[in-house]
C-alpha cells in the first residue's frame, strides 16, 4: 500500500517541536509520529526515547525540506 506522506525530519523531541511549529506557520500540515508517546499510551517502554518523525503529503514535500534546510540549528 502506498501512503501519500512523505517522512521529511526525525530527531528529538525539541528539534521536531521546532520543525513542526515551523511548517504549521508556513501553512504545512504535518503529521509527528512519536514512538515513545505511542508506547507510552499502550503502557509499553521503548529503547529510543524522546524521538520524533515528521510526514507531510507528498504535495508538500519540496516546500517542507526547503524550510527545514533553511532552519539554524545553533540557536
Amino acid at each position: 500500500m502506498k501512503s501519500d506522506y512523505i517522512k521529511v525530519f526525525g530527531g528529538n523531541n525539541t528539534e521536531s517541536n521546532r520543525v513542526e511549529q515551523l511548517l504549521r506557520e508556513n501553512d504545512i500540515s504535518p503529521i509527528v509520529k512519536s514512538e515513545s508517546e505511542s508506547a507510552r499510551l499502550a503502557g509499553f517502554g521503548t529503547p529510543l526515547p524522546h524521538i520524533a518523525e515528521i510526514y507531510v503529503h507528498e504535495d508538500e514535500e519540496a516546500k517542507a525540506l526547503e524550510l527545514i534546510s533553511q532552519l539554524d540549528w545553533e540557536e
